[in-house]
């Protein structure tokens, strides 16, 4: 028998449009013969449609041009699925789903919050469950639960938009506490999107006002000198270390724009250093997931300083799923291929009994 499989695509997030690539990818790829499909798109405004189109349509953002109509989760005990909602004749019609996998990054999909509604209406869901999503979303909750438990995280202060807030006090502390040059990053987004490089009290300014335009709080990090390095981890009680990756950028740092378009960067997998901190680096990754409590998958980003330390940067819940993304990629290094990546993805998902 099939398993019923809902994915998700889309989402009310600044990172919609890596939804859509992400989703058209597993689409593309899940084996028929296993799953019995339906899609669920999720547009930028947050309404749910169930989608019957074509895939092309989800890559290309014109998914949403269709005549679709609306569904919601189910909530109660009847039956675990989607209800469909028949706008021409105000009828409604059950879709029983044994499993959602939600290829939604970013706020409103990455951040506990699909996890939750999945969680009440018990149906078993791809990935981390609601609380270490929320809190591997929020970079100074993740520094926080890290460093508690002895991962080396970059020094950092966090700073909420709020009328008492004084940049200039804000900016003199940082500078004092962490030193020049910095890294202000908005507390709960992705894809870098919102992250600058700091280096003087007017790019401090800048990029204050700029971080607040993804989130009311803000984490200002100082800067590791070195390059990043990342691990692609997979499993609930029994973990599969991905292979270590490597990015080499001539940028100030992997901004969004280069993590999708590469004109000045380029990812190395295996990365380009020693076997003895490989596996540090895949230690490290191992500790941070259990540490937030993580289940399903998660990438776990680093740097690399110039004296061969290891820093964690941040952990992805949701990472980036095409087939060609960092996080298949480092698994398809340890023989996982990207079909039978999202079978054990779902596999995990089922036996999650948390979920």
């Amino acid at each position: 028998m099939k398993t019923r499989l809902a994915i998700m695509f889309g989402g009310k997030s600044d990172e919609y449009s890596v939804s859509l690539h992400s989703a058209a990818a597993i689409i593309r790829n899940v084996p028929e013969e296993l799953f019995d499909v339906t899609l669920v798109g999720i547009t930028k405004e947050g309404k749910w449609f169930l989608y019957e189109g074509n895939v092309d349509k989800i890559d290309d953002d014109t998914w949403n041009k269709e005549k679709m109509n609306p569904v919601l989760l189910n909530m109660g005990n009847d039956f675990k699925g989607l209800i469909k909602l028949n706008e021409d004749d105000g009828t409604f019609a059950k879709i029983e789903i044994d499993c959602v996998f939600p290829v939604l990054h970013g706020k409103n999909g990455e951040d506990g919050t699909i996890q939750g509604l999945c969680q009440m209406a018990g149906i078993p869901f791809v990935g981390c469950g609601m609380t270490s999503s929320a809190v591997g979303m929020d970079k100074e909750f993740t520094h926080a639960v890290c460093e508690y438990a002895g991962i080396k995280t970059a020094p950092f202060i966090a700073a909420v938009n709020n009328s008492g807030l004084n940049i200039k006090k804000l900016y003199d502390k940082a500078s004092e506490k962490l030193t020049l040059p910095l890294f202000i990053k908005p507390a709960n987004n992705g894809s870098s999107l919102g992250t600058s490089k700091i280096r003087n009290y007017d790019e401090f300014e800048k990029g204050i006002m700029e971080a607040f335009q993804y989130d009311s709080k803000v984490v200002i990090e100082k800067a590791i000198e070195g390059f990043e390095i990342g691990c692609a981890v997979v499993g609930n009680d029994e973990l599969i270390i991905g292979e270590v990756d490597e990015i080499d950028t001539k940028n100030d740092f992997f901004d969004y724009i280069e993590k999708y378009s590469q004109q000045n960067s380029k990812i190395f997998c295996p990365a380009r250093i020693s076997d003895d901190l490989k596996k540090e680096a895949k230690q490290i990754a191992e500790k941070t997931y259990k540490a937030l409590g993580c289940k399903g998958m998660a990438r776990v980003d680093m740097f690399l300083s110039p004296e061969n330390e290891i820093y964690l940067n941040e952990i992805n819940t949701i990472p980036g799923l095409t087939d060609v993304s960092r996080y298949p990629t480092m698994l398809k290094n340890v023989g996982i291929e990207y079909r039978d990546l999202i079978v054990k993805l779902v596999e995990l998902a089922m036996e999650n009994t948390d979920n």
